[in-house]
């Protein structure tokens, strides 16, 4: 097909840039499509310094061009940033003394995230980092079982004329969950308002002190934890923590949409796959895809976002977390490198996100005719 600027131009209405909502020519993104014999130029203006949503936006236009006009095509994309007037905003309550704040997700229940966000934890302060972890995951808390204190409970503490909450603290990590507060065999029966409100205070009615970062291991899905988070923290970036098999890459799918959604507007730093493969201690060099193939690398690579890792299934990671000492804690072990890899990772896309994005802005939640409506 012969390179025509009106039709390429009509061509590109059908790209969207991520957290735009409307495609990049009705948006004003696409500033200038110029022909030159074989060549493309396309100028875009984004709204978001985001280095994989560029990428995205780069490889999807170049796709389009050789796809359906001419594989032979030499395809230039110059992109430049205008910074919207908020960028530099901080909404919401931010706390004193701490860096970063992780939230790590999962769309579906089982996949081990709070196996994860747990190892993740000790493999951080292992390397010097200050860590904090809240059991974010109200009707199902796990942490103080993953870190033996469950039979803890946090003590009132004064502080500068306040009292605070002390989070309870194993191997260097600070923690607070709801488990914390409620007996094992006792079910958590709370409405949304009930559940924000226990986390406002285990959030902002405790004494973290100094964190280089605080770990959230949000519940499955996408419900109203996380809004009640997200509305009351600036969160540094989302994890996505996922199984390689369909049903969870679906809901993991899910997850990334949310965070990157025009209302939310969280930065993803990645996707770790868990239980990607298992090997047979008898078999130390086979592996077995139980769940399927790099599922969660793939999507990843789908989604222009991060690949931070995969871990396998091992049975003395569920034995380590049963029995309240994390497997990444294990040294010179396999496991302890397969999670320290996934740290670095983890620490490297933060540095990245901290170094091109300005903080990211908590969400306004409203109440619209008996449904909620989120707003920037």
């Amino acid at each position: 097909m012969k390179l025509d600027r009106k039709e390429i131009l009509k061509a590109l209405e059908t790209i969207t840039i991520a957290g735009e909502g409307k495609n990049m020519v009705e948006s004003g993104a696409v500033k200038n499509v110029l022909i030159f014999g074989n060549e493309v130029t396309v100028d875009l203006l984004l709204s978001t310094p985001a280095m994989h949503i560029k990428k995205r936006a780069e490889e999807d236009i170049k796709k389009l061009i050789h796809e359906q006009f001419s594989p032979e095509a030499q395809v230039k994309v110059n992109i430049k940033v205008e910074a919207k007037e908020n960028l530099n905003e901080i909404k919401g309550k931010s706390i004193p003394g701490i860096s970063n704040i992780i939230a790590v997700a999962s769309g579906k229940g089982g996949v081990g995230k709070s196996t994860t966000t747990a190892n993740l934890a000790v493999t951080l302060a292992k390397m010097g980092f200050k860590v904090g972890v809240l059991d974010a995951d109200i009707y199902g808390p796990s942490m103080p079982i993953m870190f033996d204190v469950e039979n803890e409970k946090p003590i009132s503490i004064e502080v500068n004329g306040k009292s605070k909450m002390k989070p309870i603290e194993s191997y260097e990590i600070k923690l607070l969950s709801i488990g914390f507060f409620t007996s094992p065999s006792q079910a958590v029966i709370w409405r949304g308002p009930m559940a924000a409100k226990a986390l406002n205070q285990m959030i902002f009615d405790a004494d973290w002190g100094e964190l280089d970062f605080m770990l959230i291991d949000l519940p499955p899905g996408t419900g109203d934890i996380h809004l009640s988070i997200m509305q009351a923290l600036p969160i540094t970036g989302a994890v996505i923590v996922s199984t390689p098999q369909a049903v969870a890459l679906a809901d993991a799918r899910k997850g990334v949409s949310m965070f990157l959604s025009e209302a939310i507007n969280v930065p993803v730093l990645g996707i770790i796959e868990n239980m990607a493969y298992f090997t047979p201690e008898e078999l130390p060099n086979n592996k077995y895809y139980i769940f399927g193939q790099e599922g969660a690398k793939n999507l990843a690579e789908d989604l222009k976002v991060p690949f931070l890792g995969e871990v396998p299934l091992v049975q003395s990671i569920r034995e380590a977390g049963d029995y309240g000492r994390p497997a990444a804690l294990q040294t010179a072990s396999p496991l302890e490198k397969i999670y320290e890899e996934i740290a670095r990772n983890v620490v490297q896309e933060t540095v990245n996100r901290n170094e091109n994005l300005a903080p990211t802005e908590a969400i306004k939640i409203t109440t619209m005719a008996g449904c909620s409506a989120v707003k920037k």
